[in-house]
């Protein structure tokens, strides 16, 4: 049994406001606030990519008008989900998400884990931007969907089928580029033990398709001696969670 992992991105449409200029302008009030604009997601070990706009929803008129379904929809897979993985999903995707539910009088969906392979990959390793773009080119695994910039959210606002059509594919390749991170460095980040889905030893990196935990020392804490192991699939490292008897400290300091 592995954890219900769910890789995730957003668009959303910006505020519109009223300013007394274009340079360092502040907002003097909010005519219409953001909203969301489309979806994408895909379950790991699952080959469909859902990707999903407020124009594929009956009763579409523009702007936010079928918003309420497109939020269902993802509060669903959020609700299914043990894990979620997004590129600054901590700070934009999540909290976006649940601002929206909130709006809209939603219960929290069923509690989930966050792996954000910005933030987390940024606490074990320093690059010149931790932006996907800029990650993917220098994985050299790809690179983010070229596009017209503001147009065309500004054709989404307006209901334009040909942006509508360019924003779905550009928010879907970036699940596919998302995935492809994931890959790439969840045996470095840190996140949540798959061993708590498992009725046997195993690796707990729960992007590892299964490899066999190999003996490699031991974990020394203050007090006590464990077991340590790592994965020869994906070199996740992890340690027992019983001591080792007869080893550790016989005196503890008070």
């Amino acid at each position: 049994m592995k954890p219900a992992m769910l890789f995730l991105d957003i668009e959303t449409a910006p505020d519109v406001v009223w300013t007394w200029g274009l340079w360092q302008a502040n907002a003097i009030a909010v005519k219409e606030h953001w909203y969301v604009l489309s979806f994408a997601a895909k379950w790991r070990g699952d080959d469909t990519l859902m990707v999903n706009g407020l124009d594929d929803y009956k009763g579409y008129k523009g702007g936010k008008s079928t918003e309420l379904k497109l939020l269902n929809d993802v509060w669903t897979l959020l609700d299914e989900a043990d894990i979620v993985v997004a590129h600054n999903g901590r700070d934009f995707d999540v909290k976006k998400l649940n601002a929206r539910f909130i709006e809209y009088g939603f219960a929290p969906p069923s509690p989930y884990k966050v792996v954000d392979t910005k933030s987390d990959l940024a606490g074990v390793a320093k690059y010149s931007s931790n932006k996907l773009d800029w990650l993917m080119k220098q994985f050299k695994i790809g690179a983010k969907m070229p596009h017209e910039g503001f147009d065309l959210w500004q054709g989404c606002m307006d209901g334009d089928k040909k942006a509508w059509k360019t924003m779905k594919a550009y928010n879907a390749h970036d699940v596919v580029l998302l995935e492809a991170l994931y890959n790439k460095i969840s045996s470095w980040i840190p996140q949540p033990n798959a061993g708590l889905y498992e009725d046997r030893p195993t690796c707990p990196n729960p992007g590892c398709d299964g490899g066999t935990l190999i003996k490699r020392g031991l974990a020394r804490a203050i007090t006590r001696v464990y077991q340590r192991y790592q994965c020869d699939t994906c070199g996740t490292w992890s340690r027992s969670v019983k001591s080792e008897k007869g080893l550790g400290a016989q005196i503890v300091r008070t």
